[in-house]
């Protein structure tokens, strides 16, 4: 009976990961417009508030801007060190989970410290690599923290029907 729930757990915690990808995917698509270049606000980056809620968020943010990179039509190093920038922050803001406040800092952080060379580097993008660095912040405080502060309510709110890994 024990390794019926854990195998039920654990099928339940990669399909909220999936499912997460998915919206990610999604939402990025969606938002292309806004979601690639020097100046970018992911809608996607709000999903970061399901790092509180579920580790299946870390592989989920991951594998979401990594498919969401290849088909947004993104060159090889982006595609390669924005989904680690991403993997980056969702491990590191996983670890915080239980600080409401300071969890998406990493998510934060890591963008801003490696789109702006994958910008320059991948893309050529002239603008000074610090001033890419407060916009990409910028629109990551957006995705993570405004648009993610609503999504971390509702969850709250509604998480544990929503929300349903081995973390029960």
């Amino acid at each position: 009976m024990k390794e019926q729930e854990n195998t039920t757990a654990a099928a339940q915690t990669i399909a909220l990961g999936a499912l997460i990808a998915a919206i990610y995917v999604v939402l990025t698509m969606i938002f292309a417009p806004i979601s690639f270049g020097p100046i970018q606000v992911r809608i996607a980056e709000s999903l970061t508030a399901f790092l509180m809620f579920t580790p299946a968020a870390v592989p989920g943010l991951f594998v979401g801007c990594l498919i969401a990179n290849i088909l947004g039509g993104a060159v090889l190093p982006d595609v390669i060190f924005g989904s680690l920038a991403t993997l980056i922050g969702a491990v590191l803001g996983r670890k915080l989970f239980d600080k409401r406040w300071l969890f998406p800092i990493p998510m934060v952080l890591s963008n801003a410290l490696i789109i702006p060379f994958v910008l320059r580097y991948g893309y050529g993008v002239e603008i000074p690599i610090p001033l890419m660095m407060v916009y990409i912040a910028g629109g990551e405080i957006i995705g993570c923290y405004i648009l993610g502060e609503i999504l971390v309510s509702v969850l709250l709110k509604y998480g544990k029907r929503i929300v349903r890994s081995g973390d029960e």
